[in-house]
């Protein structure tokens, strides 16, 4: 028995869910008595409305029986329900005439969309009931949001007109005026309603479509009303919805060019009204009232006289607030027979019309109720409801963005001539509301980024913790209440979800667009932030702040000031000062969008199976033209087209033709790839057309990574925990998961020595007590820092950046009475009396450091000695009871600073800080007289110099010039698998501050860590290329990086962006190398490599393969370009062929080094015709000549090397990377050889682990990378 052929598959995102026609019910109108009774009264009263029609694709044709419109039948589709309507040919009665009026006396079942309920559809559509009038009204929009059980939206836009009501003998004769008829003399004119429902919330788009509509509907006879409603919606049902990006469609509803704009990307939300009109109805700041009333989450009912303001500025409201998103009821328009929901117990946003202000207002408690109409916000509580303000600042700012908005289009076209043609003028208006709409976006962005940017200093992400207690006490007095109700909601918890899974959504997109510069060093810090001199300076010098910040400088009589009590916050929001904003009144500089229309074809009529063909031919025509004009590097309008040529291919049954289309957008721009519909798709083939698909290899590899993606992937993560201190005793390994969620410290061996140093002469785990008593000590030294506040003779001694980090208690010195306090860098004496400053040293000039006593009468005084490099004099500090922990913290930091100094590498200070800090924080903890013994546990820096002293070889301190950290913050060092450096440009597409130099570094499981060169400090934090180790990079044109993997995929990363939207799959095992020809004749293209020995050359424009070839060794593990040939390492061998895989050249290992038995590691072609490789198991580097590969080969040995994994040719330099012994250890070597020389001039020991990957900087500076027991890069000078 032949197998059942598949149904054509529909475009899954078709506007039309479903399209009704409502009005009276025909019954409350019979009877010519009714009419009669009703002349001569101008508004008739109100009927219940019902739905008369209802449309719902597919549409089929009676002609031919083919399905006319498929944008419903979905794959895997759950069933729907079904309305059975019963239509029969009716008795002529007076009111025949009305439309959808019965005609046909068959009955069919309508399958009715999940989410929209017939029942309650009518009281939506009419939801201040049908009233009958006396003349003709003017047609009317409103707009719907219905939301299903599991909380999906649809969208519905409601055109209401007036139709005359007529007897049987009087048809309307399609004229544009009403003929008078016998019953209608005195006028009688009854309202209906045509409803479209779609998935996607086009209200602008459909208000134009029904308004289209509606001109026809006017000219019609009543009986062909349903008609042109049936074409209408099958319209409707056959135009996509277009994939995010800048591609808009553009269908002809005449006499209206309709524009179905696209979302910007996506996760952003689809925008298809204007976001300008609450700012038209309210102040500022009662906006700024309203989002903190949804923020908090409260009841909050929306009125006005105007049904469409309802839903318009609701929506708005709910943009302003992404990435946030309501979780609760969400119901724009409540008709009268509804106004029971007002009465709901829990969160939720609605809208009522504005006559049952007064009765919503009485009838209900605890509601927020909004006046759209005048622009006030009351409760419906006599006692009031307090509802906090937007903190101060962020409040500020987002005033004074909003004041410079130019919100009306007519002063920008003041000074221009006047548009003729209506769709110009249209074109011109839209333009016009979409850059306004960005501005807006990005101001309320730049709103919630205010308002919630230092939650991330409190997460913990690898146990998902979030500390609230401690967030809460670094916000200012007067925003804590806002805070604390905030914290509570649904939706700052699902905020907190998708903070610690790391989504780089709009909010984390704009955090990292406007951090500073010292929130970037921040982010490569290990030691506990405290405010920089530079903050400090910036404070604002008023008295308030002052009294309530901690003094630091003994002031005269200073127990006598009180503090001025903080002026009561108001329920409605504060009148503020703009002129004290530090930030700027600008509005932010948002970039213009450039975007583009694909206009789709006409459809005609009538609408049978054969129009519906030629229609999508049509679109496959001109969306394959469209493609053919493109220039090549206009990928990211390409992918749209594959997306829309995919979809057209699915509703042809063509399913062959559309996973081609899929496979190359895959390949394209992997963000809009549908993988869920691609997988439908598959499943829904019939074996031949399957076998047919896997003969193809692009689609048999598309195939196999979505049908196995679908089944592996696990289910995400997304538990937040609260954090909270423990309540039973704790092994060593419970501590250190308590210590990581509390934010204090994440280093694993550090916590283990704060375990030790905890559990001294006890038993091997820690109490609750002890643990609570360390976590206040510390957070208390935490918040006395953050409220240190330094004279301004002080700190204009002192570096921008230097932070204090511990002050002592008053003392007595040999230079004054006063306290010492401790920054990253120095010991200073803050003086007693007159604030001044005595420098005491730098940590890089102390010489010695010393605790002992002093006879003061009869008493031994603990004093601290310290002697400095350069100076003769002693500092003496009578430091009493703290003296000994003083020096603990003064012998790490000198410590540490050496260490720092000795190894180039910042980082050992910040670790110092660390234990420094720590150490205060135990001995606050235990308070006995063994404290200072269990502190001396943390002194890691200071043991590492007296036990293992190990200096650094003079010429690896020459050339060394600074260490950095891609792993800072994780829990383990991870390994540096691949370097690349890509220097500075000024691109037309990049902000200024993007034009600088980058280091790009491949850590292990796909992740990206980026650099900034100039600075050395983090510019993009880790995300991720994959899940899999990467293998190679190339800087392939100025805005691609090409990453090579062990899945086989080569992945490219928008240098702009920083993010990861194309994949190349033509690979089929780990692509092992990438190379770039960059000629001025040839077009550039790239090489790639993988380990089955297939080479493919790229056209870096189109990215299509241009030519493949396969070496039969396999093996192969790089490749370089030479001459115009290619040389490839296959490990036994390496093979010369031209760049299309014609064999010239073969150099074997067997046969040039005497039968060893051994691989070629990796080789460098030099300029002076010479070969250099690397062998495995061997200290050696070999050279052949290039014009005669059979002689042996030259050795350069390589001392005390026992492993070599890279190398790299740097001017007349071969550096080598590798393992080798040093002082008797094993630590990650780099050899430097002289290539004239033969010799090998510098042997360079920075890491502890092996030196995995080299990279060169404009050949002024060498990049090392270090294995995963040290993960740091090493930056070396060239000479």
């Amino acid at each position: 028995m032949a197998e059942a052929a598949p149904q054509p598959l529909a475009l899954p995102s078709g506007l039309l869910e479903l399209c009704a026609l409502l009005g009276a019910p025909r019954d409350s109108l019979r009877g010519p008595e009714q009419v009669a009774q009703r002349k001569g009264v101008k508004s008739l009263s109100s009927l219940d409305p019902e739905v008369l029609s209802v449309f719902v694709p597919p549409f089929v044709s009676k002609e031919d029986g083919q399905t006319t419109g498929a944008s419903c039948v979905l794959l895997s589709k759950p069933r729907r329900r079904s309305l059975r309507k019963k239509r029969e040919k009716p008795k002529p009665e007076p009111w025949k005439g009305l439309p959808g009026g019965p005609r046909e006396p068959d009955s069919e079942d309508i399958s009715i969309p999940n989410g929209v309920d017939l029942l309650a559809l009518p009281q939506l559509c009419f939801p201040g009931g049908v009233c009958v009038a006396s003349e003709p009204k003017e047609d009317c929009v409103h707009f719907l949001v219905l939301t299903d059980v599991c909380g999906n939206r649809t969208y519905g836009v409601v055109a209401q007109y007036y139709r005359p009501l007529h007897d049987e003998h009087c048809f309307y004769n399609g004229k544009s005026h009403w003929e008078p008829c016998r019953l209608s003399a005195a006028g009688c004119f009854v309202p209906f309603a045509v409803c479209v429902v779609s998935r996607f919330p086009y209200y602008t788009a459909l208000k134009d479509c029904l308004s289209c509509l509606l001109t026809h509907l006017k000219l019609c006879k009543d009986f062909e009303v349903d008609n042109h409603i049936r074409d209408f919606a099958a319209k409707l049902s056959l135009i996509p919805s277009p994939p995010p990006g800048p591609l808009h469609l553009v269908f002809n509803m005449k006499p209206l060019q309709i524009v179905f704009p696209s979302r910007a990307d996506p996760d952003s939300l689809l925008i298809d009204l204007d976001l300008h009109l609450p700012l038209l109805r309210f102040r500022p700041e009662r906006v700024l009232q309203i989002l903190s009333c949804l923020l908090t989450e409260q009841r909050i009912v929306f009125f006005s006289s105007n049904w469409a303001l309802l839903t318009l500025i609701t929506e708005c409201f709910m943009a302003y607030l992404h990435p946030l998103q309501w979780q609760h009821t969400f119901v724009p328009i409540l008709s009268g027979q509804m106004l029971d929901f007002v009465m709901a117990p829990t969160s939720f946003l609605m809208g009522c019309h504005l006559d049952h202000f007064a009765e919503v207002s009485k009838e209900a408690d605890g509601l927020i109720l909004i006046n759209i109409d005048n622009g006030s916000i009351t409760y419906s509580s006599d006692d009031g409801i307090d509802v906090p303000d937007i903190p101060l600042l962020a409040a500020q700012t987002f005033m004074q963005r909003v004041q410079s908005l130019q919100l009306h289009h007519e002063l920008d076209l003041a000074h221009l001539g006047s548009i003729t043609d209506l769709n110009e003028g249209r074109a011109c208006r839209r333009a016009w509301q979409q850059t306004l709409n960005r501005q807006i976006q990005q101001i309320t962005l730049q709103l919630l980024v205010s308002i919630f940017r230092e939650v991330k200093n409190h997460l913990n992400y690898e146990h998902r913790v979030f500390n609230s207690e401690e967030f809460l006490k670094t916000r200012a007095p007067g925003d804590q209440e806002f805070y604390k109700q905030v914290l509570e909601t649904y939706m700052f918890h699902s905020f907190l979800k998708a903070r610690l899974s790391r989504r780089l959504d709009a909010f984390a997109q704009m955090d990292l667009s406007t951090q500073s510069e010292e929130d970037r060093i921040n982010g490569m810090l290990l030691s506990p932030r405290r405010p920089t001199i530079e903050k400090m300076a910036s404070r604002k010098a008023s008295a308030s702040h002052a009294t309530h910040r901690r003094m630091v400088v003994s002031m005269p009589n200073l127990q006598d000031i009180v503090p001025p009590e903080l002026p009561p916050r108001n329920s409605s929001l504060r009148k503020v000062d703009t002129g004290d904003c530090r930030s700027s009144s600008t509005v932010l500089n948002v970039s213009p969008m450039t975007t583009y229309t694909f206009k789709l074809p006409e459809i005609h009529f009538p609408l049978v199976g054969q129009c519906v063909q030629a229609y999508y031919c049509d679109c496959v025509s001109l969306l394959s033209k469209a493609m053919s004009f493109l220039a090549p590097e206009s990928s990211v309008l390409l992918a749209r087209y594959f997306y829309l040529r995919g979809l057209v291919h699915l509703m042809q049954g063509q399913l062959l033709g559309a996973l081609l289309d899929f496979q190359s957008l895959y390949k394209t721009d992997v963000r809009i790839f549908p993988a869920d519909l691609v997988k439908r798709t598959v499943d829904s083939m019939s074996a031949p057309e399957r076998a047919q698909a896997e003969q193809t290899p692009e689609l048999r590899r598309l195939i196999s990574e979505v049908m196995d993606k679908a089944g592996e992937a696990p289910k995400a993560d997304d538990r937040v925990k609260n954090f909270e201190l423990p309540k039973k005793h704790m092994q060593l390994d419970d501590f250190v998961k308590r210590v990581q969620e509390s934010g204090i410290v994440k280093d694993i061996g550090t916590i283990r020595r704060l375990f030790e140093a905890l559990t001294v002469g006890h038993q091997k785990q820690i109490d609750p007590e002890t643990f609570r008593d360390f976590y206040t000590c510390w957070k208390e030294t935490e918040a006395e820092a953050q409220e240190v506040v330094l004279p301004p003779s002080v700190m204009e001694h002192l570096d921008k950046n230097e932070c204090v980090y511990k002050l002592s208690s008053s003392v007595k010195t040999n230079r004054g009475v006063g306290k010492i306090a401790m920054t990253q860098k120095r010991l200073f004496l803050l003086t007693e009396g007159r604030p001044g400053y005595v420098e005491i040293s730098t940590f890089r000039n102390i010489e010695e450091v010393r605790s002992t006593t002093v006879a003061f009468l009869v008493l031994r005084i603990p004093t601290l000695k310290i002697k400095m490099v350069s100076k003769k004099e002693v500092f003496e500090a009578n430091l009493k009871t703290e003296c000994d922990l003083w020096h603990l913290m003064v012998k790490e930091m000198w410590a540490g600073k050496k260490l720092a100094d000795d190894h180039k590498d910042p980082q050992y200070v910040q670790q110092a800080l660390t234990h420094v800090l720590l150490m205060d924080a135990v001995v606050g903890t235990l308070q006995s007289p063994g404290a200072i013994y269990a502190a001396s546990k943390l002194s890691y820096f200071d043991k590492m110099k007296n036990e293992m002293p190990m200096a650094v070889p003079k010429t690896t301190a020459e050339t060394l010039k600074h260490k950095i950290n891609p792993s800072a913050g994780e829990i383990f060092p991870q390994a540096v698998d691949v370097l690349l450096y890509t220097p500075g440009h000024l691109d037309p597409a990049e902000k200024v501050e993007d034009a600088r130099p980058k280091l790009w570094c491949a850590l292990n499981e796909g992740k990206v860590t980026v650099f900034d060169a100039s600075s050395w400090t983090i510019y993009q934090h880790c995300f991720k290329v994959g899940t899999s180790k990467l293998n190679c990079m190339v800087m392939a044109e100025q805005n691609q990086v090409w990453v090579g993997s062990e899945d086989s995929v080569i992945y490219i990363i928008n240098i702009h962006s920083m993010s990861c939207n194309k994949q190349l799959t033509d690979h089929r095992s780990s692509v092992t190398d990438l190379v770039v020809q960059d000629t001025a004749e040839a077009p550039r293209e790239v090489y790639s490599c993988s380990v089955d020995g297939t080479v493919l050359a790229w056209n870096v424009s189109t990215l299509r393969v241009t030519s493949r070839f396969q070496l039969p060794s396999g093996g192969l593990s790089s490749i370089r370009l030479h001459n115009g040939r290619l040389w490839c390492c296959t490990g036994n061998s390496i093979v010369v062929v031209s760049v299309n895989g014609f064999p010239r050249q073969e150099l074997k290992i067997d046969e040039n080094l005497g039968g060893i038995s051994t691989s070629f590691l990796g080789f460098q072609l030099m300029p002076e015709e010479q070969l250099w490789a690397a062998c495995a198991g061997y200290d050696d580097i070999y050279i052949w000549s290039l014009k005669d590969l059979a002689a042996s080969p030259e050795r350069v040995p390589l001392q005390d090397c026992s492993e070599i994994n890279c190398m790299i040719r740097v001017k007349k330099q071969i550096w080598v990377g590798g393992t080798g012994l040093s002082q008797g250890k094993s630590k990650g070597k780099i050899y430097v050889i002289d290539v004239e020389r033969r010799t090998v001039e510098k042997e360079l020991v920075a890491h502890t682990d092996t030196v995995k990957t080299l990279c060169s900087a404009e050949d002024r500076y060498v990049l090392s990378g270090s294995g995963r027991e040290e993960g740091k890069i090493a930056i070396w000078k060239v000479e």
